[in-house]
């Protein structure tokens, strides 16, 4: 499937032409003084996740190395290095002017990102301004986007030289923030070498899923799968509730048995089921619903690029998308559709 979406993809722009290509990748290093090396490591994209990820990358790589930082949210960076001056030994952070500083002044980027419209931006500016082809660049996207954007992304950066991967992750802001994130990564095998202990820095598990954009499709596939079974442990609890069970012993019973999944037992989305999870706290924080419709939209036209079915896929995009809009559950974690099955009923 990789092999004929690349066939398919639209012709890359004059402005990325091919150079040579390179035979080795060699970490930029700066020299002071001393003879110790530096890599420089860029880092895109600030917020939920991206942050904790920074911070917990800074944290583990050496104190000689430099840190260049950007987001468009002035507040998240000057945050950042706030934090970063306050924790003491670690890498120096800078905050760069523009993504072309990031680009030019690192040996490896890390882009974490909401949107593929934002991917697409970032990656264009990294290339307008500029790649120094002398010496090869490792790019990661974290970012959860779909197949043929992160392909055709890929393709404009290793056209000049240099190695890109896309690499989204599983276990939200709290395996972000605990560094335990999974990592799907996409990667040729010459590269999976480079990336692999990069990513372990900021995370528990590196699945290596094959070629680039494979990376993309397991995640797409999880999440898709999550979606429908968050749904489905709605709708149990929702009719096995007003049919006169009790909450907890309903979800100990699915639990202990073959309906068992992560929403029930993690993440369940009936209030006071799970002390903890977000349903618990008024849906506040996790995995937002607007993001879980996001994600199906993309494990859907993923899906179409294989003509593969997805039977279930229509009816519960409408309901999260029903959600989203909805004034008692927009900006709520994903397992508000409990929520909403109530409301939407009213």
């Amino acid at each position: 499937m990789m092999s004929a979406l690349r066939r398919s993809l639209p012709r890359i722009p004059s402005v990325w032409k091919p150079v040579r290509s390179q035979q080795t990748w060699t970490p930029i290093r700066h020299f002071s003084g001393s003879p110790i090396p530096r890599a420089s490591w860029g880092f895109v994209g600030l917020g939920q996740m991206g942050y904790p990820m920074a911070r917990n990358l800074r944290a583990k790589i050496p104190a000689t190395d430099s840190m260049t930082i950007y987001d468009i949210n002035e507040s998240a960076t000057s945050q950042f290095v706030e934090e970063a001056n306050g924790a003491g030994a670690g890498a120096s952070v800078t905050i760069a002017k523009s993504l072309q500083d990031v680009s030019r002044d690192s040996d490896t980027v890390i882009t974490m990102l909401p949107q593929p419209k934002h991917v697409q931006a970032v990656y264009e500016e990294f290339i307008a301004g500029g790649l120094d082809n002398t010496t090869p660049r490792l790019f990661i996207d974290c970012s959860t986007i779909d197949v043929k954007t992160s392909l055709e992304v890929g393709s404009a950066i290793r056209v000049l030289g240099h190695d890109f991967v896309d690499a989204p992750v599983s276990g939200g802001v709290v395996g972000a923030t605990a560094a335990t994130l999974t990592f799907m990564l996409g990667a040729s095998n010459a590269v999976v070498g480079k990336a692999q202990p990069i990513l372990e820095k900021m995370g528990k598990r590196v699945i290596h899923m094959g070629e680039p954009g494979t990376g993309i499709v397991g995640k797409l596939a999880n999440n898709y799968l999550l979606a429908m079974n968050n749904l489905a442990t709605a709708e149990a609890m929702n009719f096995g509730i007003k049919l006169g069970l009790d909450a907890k012993t309903l979800a100990s019973l699915i639990n202990c048995s073959t309906g068992k999944c992560w929403p029930s037992e993690v993440n369940n989305p009936v209030p006071g089921v799970i002390e903890g999870a977000p349903s618990s706290r008024g849906y506040q924080g996790g995995f937002g619903v607007s993001l879980m419709a996001k994600d199906l939209k993309l494990a859907i036209a993923a899906a179409e690029l294989a003509d593969a079915k997805l039977v279930l896929a229509e009816p519960a995009q409408k309901l999260y998308e029903g959600a989203e809009a909805h004034d008692d559950c927009k900006g709520r974690d994903f397992s508000v559709v409990y929520k909403y099955l109530q409301v939407a009923d009213k």
